[in-house]
């Protein structure tokens, strides 16, 4: 892939991580603060099972604000398909929370979204590669 759509592809995917990850920090501090909101269901009876919501919200944060101002290398590719791959899986794995809070359309766009950057690393990683193969 060539270097300046690679660096757009890493710039729209930490955009994506910043808005979403400051959408569902929003929503685990209502939650687990206040007992309002989609999370509140969830949380009502155990406010500090949050934990685990705040830490992955707030480490897809800072991923997204490193990445948006970090220098582009090819090897962000594999980094950021990793990280999808886990975010998406752990969508799955956990599916019932979406239904539970009543949120299934937030769980099948942020799925979505993360299996799609996977896809879309991976081409950018191997097309990378045969790029500089062919140099």
């Amino acid at each position: 892939m060539d270097p300046f759509f690679g660096k757009i592809l890493v710039r729209f995917n930490a955009g994506f991580l910043i808005l979403a990850s400051v959408g569902g920090l929003a929503t685990d501090i209502a939650g687990s603060f206040f007992g309002t909101g989609a999370e509140a269901v969830l949380l009502g009876n155990a406010p500090g099972t949050g934990i685990g919501f705040i830490e992955a919200h707030g480490l897809a944060l800072i991923i997204g604000v490193t990445l948006w101002r970090i220098a582009y290398s090819r090897t962000w590719h594999a980094f950021l398909a990793a990280v999808h791959l886990l975010l998406g899986t752990a969508n799955l794995a956990f599916w019932q929370f979406f239904i539970a809070a009543d949120v299934l359309v937030v769980g099948y766009v942020t799925t979505a979204a993360h299996f799609l950057f996977v896809v879309a690393h991976l081409a950018a990683l191997a097309g990378s590669a045969r790029l500089a193969a062919s140099h």
